[in-house]
């Protein structure tokens, strides 16, 4: 009798399983009629794993608006990162150079088109 039940068990998970991916079937076969796309997202979870494991540590950050500044600057460090730049050498510069960059070419300072000690 137990054997039945967990086969039975079973059953109702394979079954929920197929649901969900027939549900679902014109997103997890999008990467078929476009080859750019990857068949899943390792890269990005990679990506953003140490954003994920330091959650539980920014609960603490003093304030919802302190939260949202550290999102802000965690998100520009990546930013970094991902266009190929150290980051420490980036916020330095940028925060060396922000006082005095016109509002005009702030976009300047932005990880995808930051120039190393550019003139201002």
């Amino acid at each position: 009798m137990a054997g039945a039940a967990t086969q039975a068990g079973a059953r109702g998970i394979t079954v929920k399983a197929i649901d969900y991916s027939l549900k679902r079937r014109k997103a997890l076969t999008r990467f078929i009629e476009d080859g750019d796309l990857p068949a899943d997202n390792n890269w990005v979870e990679n990506q953003i794993r140490q954003i994920a494991i330091g959650r539980s540590n920014w609960l603490f950050a003093g304030s919802l608006r302190a939260g949202q500044r550290a999102a802000a600057v965690m998100s520009l460090l990546q930013s970094a990162r991902l266009n190929g730049l150290d980051p420490y050498l980036y916020i330095k510069d940028v925060l060396t150079r922000l006082p005095t960059q016109s509002a005009g070419r702030i976009e300047e300072l932005l990880p995808r088109r930051w120039q190393p000690g550019a003139s201002r």
